[in-house]
């Protein structure tokens, strides 16, 4: 059977058997193709070490159109769709190159922005008038900041399945993993305005605003990713936050951050955030790290 084959049987495989996201199912197609792209083997038994290799120094030196070099996570991406299809290959007693011939290369670590506390307070108090869009803008700051939700995850919330009274609110993370964060008192309240101020029957929990205000002949109205990211910054400025690039994603950061240094464990921060590897978890040394200096300080050499 002819590689190009096995790589489409393949990512139905991801799709079907593993659950994938079409997200995932379509980055792993993007990766193999340039490995295919690159190598032009036409069977699984082409695949050696050595050009496995070669495709390596390939990627380490791409350039994009404007000149950018490939991120070493990004390189690492392409490398793991390839280590996981020669797994599928031997699942299937296909005879290629081992999986386990394949290492990941070392990465750097990845820089975090958090928001300090002065910061996050007057991000959250930004949002000051009590119009509908204004009470969706607190609420949405509110949720991000109090779950550690990723904007996927936000945009997806249906309302029906919001209790602002119980403050308890499962969600669908990476892998369709199912786990629950918890909503604090100042969210429970900015969600309770914004719903009972809400007249639309639309079922997305954060929408778009008509400029009519009229919602009879709109469609589609949940906001996207890109909709959450303007909101954001327009009050990461609003709250004099120049100096940070603020997303959607630092307040996830800030979420971490802020249990870290209350003296919450990494493994219940790793279930909040939905991380299937504690690893992952670990980009938040910059607090740990204090603490063992604090640590270093109050014990080492006291005479």
């Amino acid at each position: 059977m002819d590689i190009k084959t096995l790589k489409i049987q393949y990512l139905e495989h991801l799709e079907i058997e593993k659950n994938r996201s079409a997200k995932t199912v379509e980055n792993y197609g993007r990766y193999l193709n340039r490995f295919l792209q690159f190598t032009k083997v036409s069977s699984p038994a082409g695949i050696t070490e050595d050009l496995i290799r070669q495709y390596r120094l390939y990627l380490n030196r791409f350039k994009d159109d404007e000149g950018k070099p490939l991120k070493k996570v990004t390189q690492n991406y392409h490398i793991i769709a390839l280590r996981n299809f020669l797994k599928y290959l031997a699942k299937r007693d296909i005879k290629s190159v081992s999986a386990e011939k394949v290492e990941l290369g070392k990465q750097e670590d990845r820089e975090v922005t958090f928001l300090e506390a002065d910061e996050l307070e007057r991000l959250l108090k930004s949002p000051e008038d009590n119009n509908l869009d204004t009470l969706r803008d607190r609420a949405v700051l509110g949720t991000l900041f109090s779950t550690g939700m990723r904007v996927s995850e936000l945009c997806a919330l249906d309302r029906d399945k919001i209790d602002p009274k119980r403050g308890e609110v499962s969600i669908r993370g990476k892998g369709s993993k199912i786990r629950v964060v918890f909503l604090s008192d100042n969210a429970k309240d900015s969600l309770d305005q914004y719903l009972k101020k809400r007249v639309d029957a639309d079922e997305a929990l954060f929408i778009r605003i008509p400029r009519s205000k009229s919602f009879s002949k709109e469609s589609n109205l949940r906001l996207t990713p890109r909709s959450i990211q303007r909101i954001v910054g327009k009050y990461a400025i609003k709250a004099g936050i120049i100096r940070k690039k603020v997303s959607p994603h630092t307040l996830r950061h800030s979420f971490a951050t802020d249990l870290l240094r209350n003296g919450a464990d990494i493994r219940s921060v790793q279930a909040l955030l939905g991380h299937s590897s504690v690893t992952t978890t670990q980009i938040y040394t910059h607090v740990t790290d204090k603490q063992l200096r604090e640590v270093h300080e109050r014990f080492h050499d006291k005479k």
